[in-house]
């Protein structure tokens, strides 16, 4: 869309039902069995990756101190916090899961929206269902459904990059996209769903500067957005009326938040009948979606015949202007991340790793691994710019990496335009399943024997659970046996 286009999106939707309105009456009576196969194909593989994303957090710096802080508050028992075996109020439950599933920067992304999905929708679908009691896979299926729904379709409407518009959508949009996930699996009747959604808009937030400060907070927000999504349908089911016009009010989300920048045609064309979440991508390396092509590219140079790591001279690495400023400034940072969250969000880094390694996995986003020198050598040789082709062609979305490297044998080059993980550049079963034997090993939990096996088995066949406690279950050490 152009700018003139965008200038005028708001007066085009100004006639048209506001889209909360719109977008409750589907979710309310959306069912399970309505969903075509590859939709129900694709609710399922986002649940299992986002299970196994919190299994690899539950070790991760920030997820303790937000345990132990919940376990001081204490409460009542609703909902449990996974890997752990303990129970506590459901808003906080799905807020520590919230954070666990999100700390190892794994989790799923929209390639062309820029968001993660399910980090947020996931733990508020699961702590409502057990808020909730006796919920069966179906209901919780079609929460998940509308919920990841919601959250790429105001992600794929919006026409402002997150470093314009300073907020980080995965969590901003997560509010939404949660409270309309547990207000399904809640039973919510359409009206009350909208006044929950409008109670999420009171609280939405998710900036982007936690990113530029390498903030622990980072890997929170999505959790605040699945625990503000528990508070906004408890207090909707208690008649409790949230704002109506939430997304395209004068004060709505798009016009207050986005700048007016968004096209409403792409959130209502196809609603019902066209998923926009089974486009999501799922992440083969644990780090911001931005550092991926970079190292699909460096694992292409490194199986180049003549490539020695040990001989490289230069790198020079051009992205588009939203990558660069992402995970690319400043360059003494991206060079010598002092934190795994700078490390996470670092081109430099990762294509050190790619390059030396020939692989990017949880064990190199450690404290110890920061210190790696044959990394670090690369990493400090690596320059970064923005590519003016690139940033024409592609826009707002997960950018293109074009790689130089000049070596003392010669230079070696590559352009990965699609990340591994796209569904036109799909992971296979079995990465699937070394990923989330890898998460569990790695998040140091107690597992059983053959818990990945019954965990991916559960969730294959969840819309026929008569109780999702047959899958909760199976998210503690203790009671996966």
């Amino acid at each position: 869309m152009n700018h003139s286009a965008q200038a005028h999106a708001p007066h085009a939707a100004a006639s048209l039902p506001e889209f909360a309105a719109t977008f409750s009456a589907f979710a309310a009576s959306l069912t399970a069995d309505q969903l075509p196969a590859e939709v129900l194909a694709a609710t399922r593989l986002n649940l299992r990756d986002t299970l196994a994303c919190a299994t690899a957090g539950l070790s991760a710096p920030g997820v303790g101190e937000v345990l132990d802080l919940v376990r001081s508050w204490g409460g009542a028992p609703q909902a449990g916090i996974w890997c752990t075996g303990e129970r506590v109020p459901a808003p906080h439950a799905a807020w520590v899961n919230g954070v666990m599933a999100h700390a190892r920067d794994y989790d799923d992304t929209h390639d062309a929206a820029v968001l993660h999905a399910g980090v947020s929708v996931i733990p508020a679908a699961l702590a409502a269902a057990e808020l909730r009691g006796g919920c069966s896979g179906a209901e919780l299926v079609a929460g998940i459904a509308v919920g990841l729904e919601l959250v790429c379709r105001l992600g794929l409407a919006t026409r402002i990059g997150i470093i314009e518009s300073g907020f980080i959508y995965s969590s901003l949009f997560g509010y939404f996209g949660a409270t309309a996930a547990a207000a399904r699996v809640m039973g919510l009747d359409a009206a009350a769903m909208q006044n929950a959604i409008g109670i999420a808009y009171s609280q939405a937030a998710g900036t982007h500067q936690v990113t530029r400060d390498a903030a622990l907070t980072k890997r929170m927000q999505p959790g605040l957005a699945a625990r503000a999504a528990i508070l906004a349908v408890e207090l909707a089911r208690r008649n409790v009326r949230g704002a109506q016009a939430i997304f395209e009010g004068v004060d709505g989300l798009f016009p207050t938040y986005l700048r007016g920048r968004y096209d409403p045609a792409v959130l209502r064309d196809g609603l019902g009948t066209h998923y926009h979440f089974v486009g999501l991508s799922y992440k083969p390396y644990p780090c911001c979606r931005f550092d991926h092509t970079a190292i699909d590219a460096a694992l292409a140079i490194r199986a180049q015949p003549g490539f020695d790591a040990r001989l490289v001279r230069r790198i020079r690495v051009g992205v588009s202007n939203q990558a660069y400023e992402a995970v690319c400034t400043p360059p003494e940072i991206r060079r010598a991340p002092r934190s795994i969250v700078q490390a996470q969000f670092s081109i430099p880094y990762t294509v050190g790793c790619a390059l030396v390694h020939g692989q990017a996995l949880l064990s190199h986003f450690t404290d110890a691994a920061l210190r790696d020198p044959a990394v670090l050598a690369l990493a400090g040789i690596t320059e970064c710019r923005a590519d003016a082709e690139i940033e024409r062609d592609f826009g707002r979305s997960i950018s293109p990496t074009h790689i130089v490297v000049d070596a003392e044998n010669g230079v070696f080059e590559a352009r990965v335009d699609i990340p591994r993980g796209h569904p036109d550049r799909p992971m296979t079963t079995a990465d699937f399943e070394l990923k989330l034997r890898d998460c569990l090993a790695f998040g140091g939990g107690n597992w059983a024997q053959g818990t990945a096996e019954r965990l991916s088995a559960t969730v294959g066949r969840v819309e026929q659970l008569a109780d999702i406690n047959e899958l909760t279950a199976l998210l503690t050490p203790s009671t996966g046996a």
